[in-house]
């Protein structure tokens, strides 16, 4: 059974930092790219960073400068260090893993940036 599981989400002021934590069983982590997605209220899922198998990374703009998406395959964890975060940051946090014509996704992370 595939399992990821996201941690680390809460609540943060503006300017302030989280790590968010993805871990998962299940899957040959280390064959599989994995992002990080966020969905706020009334608004789609978008792809905030994304980092491939071989550790190539990328980041949507909004983001670039301000997060890091970071994978430890000794753990089967992928990271997002989101830093100097802003109110707009605010979403529910998911991470998917896709590979071998497959995706899977965790059941998401609140993450709340508000003074």
């Amino acid at each position: 059974q595939v399992q990821l599981v996201e941690s680390g989400g809460g609540l943060a002021q503006p300017g302030g930092s989280l790590r968010l934590s993805c871990t998962a069983s299940g899957i040959s982590f280390s064959t599989y790219n994995m992002g990080w997605y966020r969905q706020a209220p009334g608004k789609q899922r978008e792809l905030v960073a994304g980092i491939t198998r071989g550790g190539s990374t990328n980041y949507v703009d909004s983001v670039k400068g301000r997060f890091t998406i970071s994978r430890d395959n000794a753990k089967n964890t992928v990271y997002l260090q989101l830093n100097s975060l802003k109110p707009e940051d605010t979403a529910v946090y998911y991470c998917k893993a896709s590979g071998m014509g497959r995706a899977y996704w965790g059941q998401g992370t609140q993450v709340t940036v508000s003074s």
